[in-house]
């Protein structure tokens, strides 16, 4: 330790102290051994070996929960009493200790509580003979931003862990208790939750279970690689600039981010400044599956959220919608500025391909600067770096890690679209631009008469650690507060695209064949403000009619 200052010293210390408390909540019974992680493939393809399976940990009852069906098949079961929560909630527990085990997706996890709450829910089915609610004992996980009571929120921050545990719970942890789901983890996200690598001194990375040497995204990276392993079947992430859909997209689940305020937001730990005028991050559920995504969205706002969190919009889940059977589907030009890779490319002239042979009408938009993917990143980007910002990394002394140590370099060149000095000529400057980039967007809907658009969820899939840069295809709908979906579709091949892209602006990833064979391609789905449910019905009947 010799030539380490004090302060260093003591974020270390912190950190260890932490890592062993985690360490002893994962049963000893429900531990990988060393012979059988010595025999794990050598090219990270996890989800490839089935290691559940092999693993001995579970049982076949416990694999066929977490692996035969949708959340809300199993809610139908557990309604009926075909199986119990405490049977469904220890499989899952059991399956995501054995993800964090190999992938660093979890931050928090709380079994022994979880259990308690399953068997109280059984208690009360067998006693009242009907459920607590509509979620009654599903297990979810939980971004680690969201606050439950007596667990506590680092968002990553070694300086959080001298905070105490919550004290109250966020208002949708509170929301969905009184559905009846279980909680039973909370996982993992970057340093400052700012970065698409989900990378902190205190959990360490989060690993891809398609290939560990790949990014499972951030923020809510924990969120993709436990859903994408399977040990959770239904997981709520939050996204202020692709932070639910590049986990998805690079995990290979389904991910939503909802108009903003649509799921209550409120009571989170997130380091940021509230009030400050921006762009708003939205709550939203990754799964595998599309009935899951609209399972969750449906019941969430039955229930009145506006009940629980003074931000939520008070406006219930339609479920009535008169929508035409064949689309008008604009396609999103690539902005020259951002090259889209071989992979995304093919999946998406594939999707592009099926959907016209099914009779949809596809129009394809031509790149327009004033509607660009570009400008609207520096326009989001400006959001981000104004007013003032507390420095939560400096006060512990931990150092940044790679991902963020990237972003101090400049993302762009040429002028900002807003330059003014005061701070309140800058506002109503930005206020402006994003609203003069709305009007043309809005333009474009008319003039074409498109129902959906079809874009790509990034210009990349998954890449290696610390080079995912910035998210344009993704931050371009949070400037705009668009609902989108990612859909899983295709798989990056070094046979199929061959050629690689190399890039050189640290913006951006090169792309290179054989690191992501195989990866993960996805589309992404995006209706206008406030047409979430037309967001979910559309790409249902796209990803229908695209298989």
């Amino acid at each position: 330790m010799t030539g380490m200052t004090a302060t260093e010293n003591n974020w270390e210390a912190k950190v260890a102290e932490k890592r062993k408390q985690l360490e002893l909540q994962i049963p000893q019974d429900w531990r990988l051994n060393a012979t059988f992680l010595s025999k794990l493939p050598s090219n990270g393809h996890l989800l490839e070996v089935d290691i559940p399976r092999h693993s001995g940990l579970l049982t076949e009852e416990e694999l066929d929960i977490t692996e035969e069906y949708t959340a809300t098949q199993l809610l139908q079961r557990l309604a009926w009493g075909e199986v119990t929560s405490l049977a469904v909630t220890t499989a899952f527990c059991k399956r995501a200790a054995i993800a964090q085990q190999l992938t660093s997706c979890l931050t928090e996890y709380f079994f022994d509580r979880a259990l308690e709450r399953a068997q109280y829910l059984d208690d009360y089915l067998k006693r009242e003979k009907r459920v607590m609610g509509p979620l009654h004992g599903l297990p979810i996980s939980l971004k680690d931003s969201f606050c439950v009571k007596g667990v506590l929120s680092t968002v990553g921050y070694v300086s959080f862990l001298d905070n105490s545990p919550a004290e109250t719970n966020s208002a949708l942890v509170d929301l969905l208790l009184d559905l009846g789901a279980v909680l039973y983890v909370k996982t993992n996200i970057p340093q400052t939750m700012m970065t698409g690598d989900s990378d902190n001194n205190i959990y360490g990375r989060t690993l891809n279970p398609h290939n560990i040497s790949l990014t499972a995204g951030g923020s809510s990276g924990g969120e993709g690689a436990l859903v994408a392993f399977r040990g959770s079947i239904l997981g709520i992430g939050t996204d202020i600039a692709g932070s639910i859909r590049i986990p998805s997209l690079c995990c290979g689940v389904y991910g939503f981010k909802p108009t903003a305020d649509r799921i209550p937001f409120g009571g989170q730990v997130s380091g940021a400044i509230e009030g400050v005028p921006g762009i708003k991050p939205a709550a939203g559920p990754l799964a595998q599956s599309l009935d899951d995504i609209e399972m969750f969205m449906s019941t969430v706002l039955k229930a009145e959220p506006w009940r629980y969190d003074v931000t939520a919009i008070g406006s219930p889940w339609v479920t009535t919608l008169n929508l035409p059977s064949l689309l008008t589907i604009g396609v999103l030009g690539e902005d020259p500025q951002f090259p889209i890779h071989p992979p995304v490319r093919r999946a998406m002239e594939s999707a592009i391909a099926a959907l016209g042979k099914k009779g949809h009408r596809i129009v394809r938009l031509e790149h327009d600067p004033a509607r660009g993917v570009a400008y609207a990143s520096r326009l989001a980007f400006q959001y981000f770096t104004y007013g003032p910002h507390i420095d939560h990394v400096e006060a512990s002394g931990e150092p940044l890690v790679a991902s963020v140590a990237k972003l101090a370099n400049p993302m762009f060149t040429g002028p900002f679209p807003v330059d003014q000095e005061g701070a309140f000529e800058k506002i109503e400057g930005l206020y402006n631009a994003r609203k003069d980039y709305a009007e043309a967007w809005r333009r474009t809907w008319v003039q074409y008469g498109i129902d959906v658009l079809l874009t790509p969820g990034a210009q990349n899939t998954a890449t290696p650690h610390d080079t995912y840069g910035w998210p344009p295809y993704t931050v371009i709908w949070n400037l705009l507060d668009y609902p989108a979906c990612i859909v899983p579709y295709s798989k990056a091949s070094k046979v199929l695209d061959p050629d690689p892209m190399p890039v050189h602006d640290g913006v951006q990833p090169s792309y290179e064949p054989d690191s992501v064979d195989g990866a993960p391609c996805a589309l992404q789905i995006v209706t206008p403000r406030h047409q979430d449910e037309k967001c979910l019905l559309f790409s249902r009947l796209i990803d229908r009619d695209i298989r």
